[in-house]
């Protein structure tokens, strides 16, 4: 059993106030057979991308379907506003997750280089600094000597101390490429589901109407889908998570299509 697997087990014995689940969880030959395995922790942060990605995807493609249909310019306008707006946002948000993502490894980095110089130049005010923020967490002074001396051993370990207890910082397992692709894959596939019908509509006629309801159930089936998959990351209920990103997303395309009727002369 993978180390994910095994806190996801005492996270929901702790819901269910399982005591006998939470003590199979807390095993320690578990918890040792745990450790030896890779776990990923990195492609849980990565499922968020992918989820998040592919709620914006919906969301946002919908609220233009909306926008158009209630402007009744017709299904061609429909279709090359979505995908316009599908390709654009999507690298768009891509490409904010591949930042976003490289400054947090960069800073971490800058300030990891820095607090090692620190511990090579300075390194009883290091331990000084250490020993400070052990006392106030309500070690004894003679632990806290115990801890730096044990963390000051080995510089690695030393420098990971300073940035987790001096700085609360913990080291980005993400990688940016990794990121971007999979909020861009999501946002993509996700959000092309409410023009799929336009599309099909290119080689068989649909009438316009049908088209858009065609559309309005495939968007709220992939919200409520993405909402209720969303507790992989939040650890909520699925039912109400789904249902509240479908009543988002609902008011959303109500907003936009209720623009798009009120503004439809200006485009006759």
């Amino acid at each position: 059993m993978s180390l994910t697997r095994r806190i996801d087990q005492a996270r929901d014995a702790y819901r269910k106030q399982d005591r006998r689940a939470s003590a199979a969880a807390h095993d320690p030959r578990r918890i040792a057979r745990a450790a030896d395995e890779e776990h990923g922790g990195a492609g849980d942060q990565y499922l968020g991308d992918l989820v998040y990605g592919g709620l914006d995807g919906v969301v946002t493609t919908f609220a233009v379907v909306s926008g158009v249909a209630g402007a009744a310019l017709g299904s061609e306008v429909i279709l090359i506003l979505g995908l316009a707006n599908l390709l654009a946002d999507g690298f768009s948000m891509a490409s904010g997750a591949y930042l976003s993502t490289k400054s947090e490894h960069e800073y971490y980095q800058r300030e990891a280089l820095r607090e090692r110089w620190e511990i090579e130049n300075f390194p009883e005010g290091e331990r000084a600094e250490l020993l400070e923020l052990y006392q106030k967490r309500g070690y004894t002074r003679e632990d806290a000597e115990a801890l730096v001396e044990i963390q000051s051993r080995d510089p690695e370990r030393w420098v990971k101390a300073m940035m987790v207890d001096e700085l609360g910082m913990l080291p980005v397992e993400r990688k940016p490429l990794t990121s971007a692709g999979a909020t861009l894959a999501a946002f993509v596939l996700a959000g092309a589901l409410p023009l799929l019908v336009y599309v099909v509509g290119l080689f068989r006629p649909i009438p316009d109407q049908t088209a858009f309801l065609s559309s309005v159930g495939l968007a709220a089936l992939a919200l409520f889908g993405l909402g209720a998959a969303k507790v992989f990351v939040t650890e909520r209920n699925p039912i109400r998570s789904g249902l509240e990103m479908l009543a988002v997303g609902g008011l959303a395309a109500v907003v936009a299509y209720g623009v798009g009727a009120f503004l439809k002369g200006i485009a006759r």
